[in-house]
């Protein structure tokens, strides 16, 4: 089963335990009031959205916006707001929809969202100022540039990240690196192989409820030993000092 680019999420949606392994590091900072960015048909807010106090869940594409509001309508928590994460700030430092200017939050959740934005730096200046100090950015990336390709270009991805260009990028801006670490090795192969030499334009939802199965509840045990050297994703925890003069 192959899916066209606008239903690859759902067609994703099953893959419980990769999401349950990305979330994990995050689990202790997804608390208070969360802003999750890009949050889709909210296949990762239904693990947290019930346990915190508020969840802000923006999402940009109207048709998952509509099921994004379906599955969160009974959680009194979340509120679904339909934007981009640019609109929603507002442009220029005015005020965004619905006052997202002059709001702030416990923890910022963006995955598999920064490499969809032309402007990164940006952006991140603008989501520092969101968090309270001593909040957390909750930061998930495509890792390795070599690895680009087709199904890269399938989902619109300007880029992915280099970990110490992730570093950099994320220090200049005032965080401070709690965590940052490659996230599964296992993944390298088959992404390098369906993107640059099958050089595949949907993804196979088959093949990844396979690796969902079978390989990821293997990986995120040894992964959790032993951070791998090198690794198809970045997973990265950046914190906003308690003050200016704590930054590093």
């Amino acid at each position: 089963m192959q899916t066209s680019p606008s239903n690859d999420l759902e067609a994703l949606v099953d893959i419980q335990r990769y999401q349950d392994w990305i979330l994990k590091p995050y689990s202790p900072y997804l608390r208070g009031s969360v802003l999750e960015v890009g949050a889709g048909i909210g296949s990762l807010s239904m693990h947290y959205a019930h346990s915190v106090e508020r969840a802000v869940l923006v999402e940009p594409e109207g048709k998952r916006v509509a099921v994004l509001r379906e599955r969160v309508a009974h959680l009194r928590s979340a509120e679904v707001v339909e934007a981009s994460i640019e609109s929603w700030l507002g442009a220029n430092g005015a005020d965004g929809a619905d006052g997202a200017q002059h709001e702030t939050f416990d923890a910022i959740l963006m995955i598999n969202v920064l490499e969809h934005i032309r402007d990164d730096a940006m952006t991140l200046r603008r989501l520092y100022e969101r968090l309270r100090p001593g909040g957390a950015f909750l930061c998930f990336v495509p890792a390795c540039p070599w690895l680009y390709g087709t199904l890269d270009r399938l989902v619109h991805h300007y880029r992915r990240y280099e970990r110490k260009g992730l570093e950099a990028l994320l220090r200049e801006v005032g965080f401070d690196i709690a965590t940052l670490n490659y996230f599964d090795i296992a993944g390298i192969l088959p992404w390098w192989f369906a993107g640059r030499v099958l050089r595949q334009t949907a993804f196979n939802a088959q093949a990844a409820m396979i690796y969902d199965r079978f390989i990821v509840p293997l990986m995120s045990k040894v992964e959790q030993l032993m951070p791998p050297p090198i690794g198809k994703n970045l997973t990265c925890v950046a914190v906003r000092p308690m003050s200016e003069t704590a930054r590093s």
